[in-house]
């Protein structure tokens, strides 16, 4: 996929998101004409403009990481410094996340400002190199602003959910059956349409991916070829680590931080089970020859991320 393809397919679904959206609340007013959704619509917009704000504090706490100094990893700071100013960006805080899962991610918001955090995993797995490239992917999220894009959205579905279930759960529509009737069923179709717009999302969140993939081949030496073979290693490392993937399991609803999702480890390593002790391209390789089924599609669907093998296909178009 070109570039211009890629934005224009993120430009497009963030209209297709937008107009729906703005369709849906039109018909809310006009059918209800209450205050009453407009203030639920408020309450739930500020209180996820409040999550996003403090999201920086409540991920460090989770994640229990902390601002990895100059001193500790004095290369790893040569490295984002250099990235950052190819990047035309600020250097964000550098984080180290005690997780042993090899994964990285990009978060921030105006109190906290923008950081960029590596799992101890990760710099255990990966050489330098790969490093590199993966933090290339990471500022990539920060430049083209992901974060406040995806907080963005992703506040359309849960308005549309709230209402939804204000509308089943309020007493004005029982008044009379068909009255109550009507609600629940309006209701209903709000929180079914909410889930529609997050397969929107979804697929938006897929894009970004790649998106930030090419930023980190423009700007890392090689950039495709290392960044294949960290993700890579980052999905075979991720499958074999079945007991830490369950403990960690209460961090999911933040997966979509991560440069691959670790719950599609097992779909996405089948390539390289038998690929132990084998060269890192020759495991970027051996994915690369395997066929995308129609089961992985379905799967794709329903993630944050793309698939391992079309992922891989893309940076070798680059290379």
């Amino acid at each position: 996929m070109s570039i211009w393809k890629l934005r224009l397919s993120i430009f497009g679904t963030l209209a297709i998101i937008i107009s729906l959206s703005t369709l849906v609340f039109a018909v809310v007013l006009t059918l209800l004409s209450s205050l009453d959704i407009i203030t639920l619509g408020v309450l739930v917009v500020a209180f996820n403009i409040f999550q996003w704000l403090i999201s920086p504090y409540i991920i460090d706490a989770l994640y229990r990481t902390h601002e990895l100094s100059e001193s500790e990893n004095p290369k790893l700071h040569a490295i984002i410094e250099n990235l950052s100013q190819k990047s035309q960006i600020k250097k964000p805080k550098l984080m180290l996340a005690q997780i042993p899962i090899p994964n990285a991610f990009a978060y921030g918001s105006p109190l906290a400002g923008n950081r960029v955090a590596v799992t101890s995993g990760l710099l255990k797995t990966l050489e330098y190199e790969e490093v590199e490239a993966v933090l290339g992917h990471e500022l990539g999220h920060l430049k083209h602003r992901d974060v406040q894009v995806m907080m963005f959205v992703s506040l359309l579905p849960a308005l549309l959910y709230y209402i939804g279930f204000s509308l089943m759960l309020s007493s004005r529509y029982g008044r009379q059956r068909s009255e109550s009737g009507g609600g629940v069923l309006l209701g209903i179709g709000f929180m079914a349409f909410s889930w529609i717009l997050n397969m929107f999302i979804l697929y938006l969140s897929r894009l970004r991916e790649y998106y930030a993939d090419r930023h980190s081949a423009s700007i890392v030496k090689e950039g495709p070829r290392k960044l294949s073979e960290g993700l890579a290693k980052i999905v075979h490392t991720t499958k074999n680590m079945r007991k830490t993937r369950t403990e960690t399991q209460h961090l999911n609803a933040l997966k979509a931080l991560f440069i691959a999702d670790p719950d599609r480890a097992d779909a996405d390593s089948i390539a390289v089970t038998t690929m132990i002790g084998s060269s890192d391209r020759k495991l970027v390789q051996e994915i690369l020859s395997q066929k995308v089924t129609t089961m992985d599609r379905v799967i794709e669907i329903f993630s944050t991320h793309p698939n391992i093998v079309n992922r891989l296909k893309a940076l070798q178009e680059l290379s």
